[in-house]
């Protein structure tokens, strides 16, 4: 009786510390919900300074949100982590800049897609999120005006460049304005309960090739199924027995599709970088990019001459990939993207240098350096 007695003391006292944790927790829920509505009104006020100012178009300041981000981390004592902080003030600002007037985004879709899923990382889900048929098409909505901002993958660290959205960029008067990084974790996701039960995998052919190592091992003589996105396989997987699709989380929420085998990705730091379209590119947030093309004169050491102006200024390169002129035939166009903002002394200094020496110069855009 005595051990029954101090068990329900214990529970008791343990229900009363409870208790007191989880008033103060609302109390803190309380204090937050005033904050952040006196932040919405903040964010109101801004939105009213720029209509007086005649800028009330620009709700959306690609510098200034990474510069709030980068802050939050610095001030971050835990124990959340940085990532975890950073996706709620992002939400916020989403939330806040939807106020004024939703932010309309165009990426490649269909829904469940990593594009999708950059769209999101990058503008929250407050955003108005228009997917498209092809990059063509993103391209095309930020062109027409149907959306303020398009999202496209650039590249990614096993598979390299996405070409079409290089070639795009080449010919567009767009500029890019931001970027994404996203992990990309595969997931192989089906309605069967074991590998057996799997006689084909439908997924996007650098989806497929991206898990070719693990298909051979796990699923050795199932057929491969190229076809047009991974949500387009997620969908077929979810519809079809005996069918497994690779995709992200996204498609396995969108289509309620479980995830038997995750992260089968050959190379576990497998990484798509996305940038962020529009017709403007960003102001000097002090952590910056600058992304060009440029074409050197056919002659000897033309190359090393488009180099030079970035070393000589101090300005470090993080990315060089080559791509046919398609204006003639064995002429090659440079895309570089160098740290910095194009307002920078060095960076300017380097440009103008490079300006008097390339065959070719078309800055695509600065913009502020992905925040994790």
């Amino acid at each position: 009786m005595s051990a029954a007695i101090s068990g329900e003391g214990m529970n008791e006292g343990m229900l009363q510390e409870l208790g007191v944790v989880r008033d103060e927790i609302d109390a803190i829920d309380a204090q937050m919900l005033v904050l952040l509505n006196e932040r919405a009104k903040c964010a109101q006020h801004v939105g009213e300074i720029k209509a007086r100012y005649g800028e009330a178009g620009q709700v959306y300041r690609p510098e200034r949100e990474a510069q709030v981000l980068r802050r939050v981390q610095s001030l971050n004592a835990g124990p959340l982590p940085d990532e975890s902080v950073t996706f709620f003030f992002r939400e916020v600002m989403s939330a806040c800049l939807s106020l004024e007037n939703p932010l309309g985004v165009a990426f490649l879709g269909p829904l469940g897609t990593f594009s999708e899923s950059a769209a999101v990382k990058h503008f929250g889900h407050a955003a108005r999120l228009a997917p498209q048929d092809s990059i063509d098409d993103v391209f095309r909505e930020v062109e027409a005006g149907h959306a303020q901002y398009g999202v496209v993958p650039v590249e990614n660290s096993t598979e390299g460049a996405v070409g079409r959205t290089l070639d795009l960029l080449f010919g567009s008067s767009l500029k890019i304005c931001g970027e994404v990084v996203l992990r990309i974790h595969q997931h192989l996701m089906t309605r069967e309960t074991r590998l057996a039960g799997i006689t084909r995998v439908y997924s996007h052919a650098q989806s497929l090739a991206q898990c070719h190592e693990w298909l051979n091992r796990s699923l050795p003589g199932v057929a491969r199924i190229s076809v047009g996105s991974n949500a387009e396989a997620a969908r077929l997987a979810s519809i079809e027995p005996g069918t497994a699709a690779i995709a992200g989380e996204a498609a396995s929420e969108r289509y309620d599709l479980p995830r038997l085998v995750e992260s089968i990705e050959d190379e576990p730091n497998n990484t798509t970088r996305f940038v962020v379209i529009a017709r403007h590119d960003a102001g000097r947030s002090g952590v910056d990019k600058t992304s060009l093309i440029m074409s050197a004169s056919n002659r000897p050491g033309a190359v090393h001459e488009l180099l030079a102006p970035f070393a000589d200024a101090g300005v470090s390169m993080n990315r060089l990939e080559s791509r046919p002129a398609r204006a003639a035939l064995w002429e090659y166009v440079f895309y570089v993207d160098v740290e910095g903002h194009r307002d920078d002394p060095a960076v300017k200094t380097a440009l103008d240098a490079l300006a008097a020496r390339a065959a070719f110069l078309k800055v695509l855009g600065s913009y502020p350096q992905a925040v994790y």
